[in-house]
């Protein structure tokens, strides 16, 4: 949890307290809009950063998207496999793009071929989180 670009870390040391270490863990504690209330309140987070922790976990189940390409996605507004999936590569290129252009993001869009991939795998997974 502590590698995702620009997660506090405070956030990650908590989680770790009541054994949320990884990715996996942190999907299966937030699936449920309930769940994440409950962690909020058991761990002082707010409840937008679990939310957030959820969605970066979500997206790093897309192959080759770790923590800072996780991160430039959701910042750029594709923060769920749900909406990757509605996407074709050409158009998640172009958002991504804009996006780093625009906000001087510390990364770069994907390549092209990364973004086809991106969206394949993202096509090929189940939808697991509940959003409110």
């Amino acid at each position: 949890m502590k590698k995702f670009h620009g997660v506090e870390q405070d956030h990650a040391i908590k989680l770790a307290a009541i054994g949320i270490k990884n990715v996996n863990q942190m999907l299966e504690a937030g699936r449920k809009p309930a769940d994440r209330k409950s962690l909020a309140a058991k761990t002082g987070i707010p409840l937008e950063s679990i939310l957030e922790l959820v969605k970066l976990s979500d997206l790093s189940r897309i192959g080759a998207v770790k923590t800072i390409r996780a991160r430039v996605y959701q910042d750029g507004g594709i923060d769920t496999v749900e909406k990757m999936v509605e996407l074709e590569p050409e158009e998640l290129r172009n958002l991504m793009i804009d996006f780093v252009q625009r906000t001087g993001f510390d990364g770069i869009a994907p390549l092209p071929k990364e973004a086809e991939y991106t969206i394949e795998s993202a096509r090929k997974l189940p939808n697991i989180i509940e959003y409110d």
